[in-house]
């Protein structure tokens, strides 16, 4: 397995790390126990080591799964979690005051069977608390030694600059892949002006690049993809351009559309490392092979061109989620 480090923190990770968010929460209900222990356990032994969570997923289930799954070899991989919803309640809204950040931590680490957070993410700016003081309030924790690495999720530049002053961010979490590239405009040059890694999360577009959806797939009831404007059947109909032109460049290739987006978002920078998401063995099975698969910068020119003449249709959230990421 090859690796790459966080930015400039010594951080050294798989260079494809493992979204657990879908075994718990979000796309459907919880996905059977066993089975996703297994599936994290097969993980690690095909190489990866990090692993990406966060107290809101369940509420508190998914903590709990990587708990009990990676106890055997907790000092060998790195756990990345995060906070900053009421009570650990993405539906309950945002908040990061500090004495919500202390108990957060307590029960985080309850749950993941761990002495030590790895990496310990903002999980949504609070626009009522000040980032300086989550970040010192993250600073006092790594003193502390329950934090070894302080992380954003979805931020902007002003909140990331403010926030690294206070305390070194060692990564910022963001959605990023072929069809969402925002971060490239003014959220790059920041990071690598600070030294900070890049996480993408959704690096498939929340499964639409894998081209295993299209506008008559239905999902459960539960699935948060059904508040999506990207995901309504009309806006699925319109993008399976997109999709499909990425099919033909993979069949050029000989792999599969994932492994292109995967590989395609592993060569943007080399403190890039996506999460992608699974709950199937034969999917991370199929992941693991992007990082292996070398894209000249002809071919990622070619790709960007191409997708570059498909408008992509719908908002990758409703409008008040978006006031939630970003800012």
């Amino acid at each position: 397995m090859k690796k790459r480090l966080l930015g400039n923190s010594g951080l050294e990770v798989s260079a494809l790390g493992l979204g657990c968010m879908g075994m718990s929460f979000g796309y459907g209900p919880a996905h059977d126990k066993k089975e996703m222990i297994a599936l994290l356990r097969s993980a690690y032994e095909k190489g990866i080591t990090f692993f990406d969570t966060a107290e809101c997923y369940g509420p508190f289930l998914n903590e709990e799964l990587l708990g009990e799954a990676l106890a055997p070899f907790r000092d060998k991989v790195v756990v990345a979690t995060k906070f900053g919803f009421l009570e650990g309640d993405s539906k309950k809204g945002l908040d990061s005051r500090p004495e919500w950040i202390r108990k957060s931590i307590e029960g985080s680490l309850k749950r993941l069977n761990t002495d030590v957070i790895d990496l310990y993410y903002q999980h949504r700016v609070d626009p009522n608390v000040p980032i300086e003081d989550v970040a010192g309030v993250i600073k006092d924790l790594i003193q502390e030694g329950k934090v070894k690495h302080f992380g954003l999720s979805e931020a902007g530049v002003e909140n990331i600059r403010k926030a690294n002053a206070i305390q070194p961010v060692t990564a910022l979490q963001s959605e990023y892949s072929l069809w969402w590239r925002t971060p490239e405009e003014e959220i790059f040059p920041v990071l690598e002006e600070l030294g900070i890694g890049f996480v993408p999360f959704s690096p498939l577009g929340r499964g639409f690049l894998t081209a295993k959806i299209d506008e008559n797939t239905q999902f459960d009831s539960s699935d948060f993809r059904n508040s999506l404007p990207r995901f309504a059947p009309e806006a699925r109909k319109a993008n399976q351009a997109f999709v499909d032109l990425l099919g033909k460049i993979a069949s050029e290739r000989g792999v599969t559309n994932a492994q292109i987006a995967l590989a395609w978002n592993l060569a943007q920078k080399p403190w890039i490392v996506p999460i992608p998401g699974t709950t199937k063995l034969h999917r991370l099975e199929e992941n693991l092979g992007a990082i292996n698969l070398e894209l000249s910068t002809e071919e990622i020119t070619a790709i960007e061109n191409a997708l570059a003449q498909i408008k992509i249709e719908g908002s990758r959230y409703p409008e008040h989620l978006e006031k939630q990421a970003g800012k």
